[in-house]
């Protein structure tokens, strides 16, 4: 009975076609991540440069995020969507045929931020069709797209393998083309769209401290799931690979232990915005923020078996995408009008959180103490001071948003 009534409560074409967006879109904005044991044995790099290359396209996707967020305000959902794969396919054309040299790889890396820009794109076309009790499940499922993740770290190191790295940006141009037509037939834009705003009234979604707040927040939840999708082929084949350990693991091992990983997160996904239906996004956020923070701590121990490691990258993944649709089951229901650019604005932080994670944090770490340990202390304690803050400010809006009629569940 309750899934007819969401059924009809929104419109379906219009969310298969943001999850395909978003999927497609996130298979192509982490193809760096997926081959880049390829890429960096073509161009012998560093630890902090590994990370660096596989972080620079999550900067990109943070950049793009807010002015695509805004264009989907302005002009709608549907052709803002087409717009971000047109462009796309730019960067793809690239490093197919180009990509010779690490700045051209980069820079490529960077302009697959616009696949990554998908987010505040699709999940705004998902959102404005349904109302406050169903936004947790809506958003859930079209965000269920960063799956296409999965895609990526699956089927990349062995097209790479088989057919070379540089094919495989050309290959990714197919199904990007495919959802172009079917996004281009399906997708509708909501009637209940609100009005273009001049941009300063968009920017002044900035004075709200909760724009802030759920930008911390999710560049937790959403930063920790790209920014360790994108990593973990280059952890897993440098604590276990068969590079370090006489008969370890192969890069096309690694891309099935990191594909588990990411499958965890992106499953998880729906299920985290349901369940915060049901209990209150911020009461499972609490929850999830803990979890998060044990098997950070838990990772820093690195057992010598790669089958414990991925159930504890699993477990903490998965709490991560279910921590992204909690976060989201919220926000659509504080900035209901403003749900493009606010959506932009804590997706790009999201974004930053991603890039951050390897650039500043898990290469360099690694680089200066020879260990991945280190790393994910840091990591651990980072989160736990988050879920301390978390607690507080959330107490505080229990109590300010208790008299409104939001409709909000805690």
């Amino acid at each position: 009975m309750e899934a007819k009534s969401f059924r009809k409560a929104g419109h379906s074409p219009s969310l298969l076609s943001a999850f395909l967006y978003f999927d497609v879109s996130f298979m192509i904005w982490v193809l760096c991540g997926s081959l880049s044991l390829f890429i960096t044995k073509d161009f012998g790099l560093s630890d902090t440069q590994k990370a660096t290359m596989v972080a620079i396209p999550i900067l990109g996707g943070s950049v793009f995020r807010i002015p695509m967020g805004i264009l989907a305000d302005r002009i709608g959902a549907k052709k803002a969507g087409l717009i971000g794969m047109i462009l796309t396919i730019l960067p793809l054309l690239w490093g197919w045929l180009g990509g010779t040299s690490l700045l051209q790889i980069q820079s490529i890396g960077f302009l697959l931020g616009f696949a990554g820009a998908s987010f505040a794109v699709s999940l705004s076309l998902a959102s404005r069709w349904y109302p406050p009790q169903y936004q947790g499940l809506a958003m859930g499922i079209a965000g269920a797209g960063n799956s296409g993740t999965a895609l990526a770290t699956f089927f990349g190191p062995q097209l790479a393998e088989a057919y070379g790295w540089h094919n495989v940006f050309g290959l990714a141009i197919i199904p990007l083309v495919i959802v172009l037509i079917i996004y281009a037939v399906l997708a509708k834009d909501a009637p209940n769209a609100p009005a273009p705003k001049t941009m300063k009234d968009y920017l002044s979604v900035f004075k709200f401290a909760e724009t802030w707040w759920f930008s911390i927040f999710y560049a937790i939840t959403f930063g920790g799931f790209v920014g360790f999708a994108s990593y973990f082929s280059i952890f897993f084949y440098d604590v276990y690979g068969d590079n370090v350990n006489p008969g370890g693991i192969t890069k096309v091992q690694v891309g099935y232990l990191v594909t588990i990983t990411v499958i965890a997160g992106s499953f998880f996904r729906p299920v985290g915005g349901w369940i915060a239906d049901k209990i209150g996004g911020m009461r499972f956020l609490g929850i999830l923020y803990s979890v998060i923070t044990v098997s950070a701590f838990a990772i820093a121990t690195m057992p010598s078996s790669f089958l414990v490691m991925l159930l504890y990258t699993s477990v903490m993944m998965a709490c991560l995408g279910m921590g992204n649709g909690s976060v989201f089951q919220i926000v659509p229901q504080r900035f209901s009008k403003e749900i493009g650019v606010v959506t932009g604005i804590v997706g790009a932080a999201g974004g930053l959180g991603g890039y951050l994670l390897p650039k500043y944090i898990l290469g360099p770490l690694k680089e200066s103490t020879g260990s991945h340990v280190t790393g994910f202390l840091v990591v651990g304690s980072i989160v736990l001071v988050t879920t301390l803050i978390f607690i507080a400010v959330t107490r505080s809006w229990k109590k300010s948003w208790a008299s409104t009629e939001s409709g909000i569940n805690f």
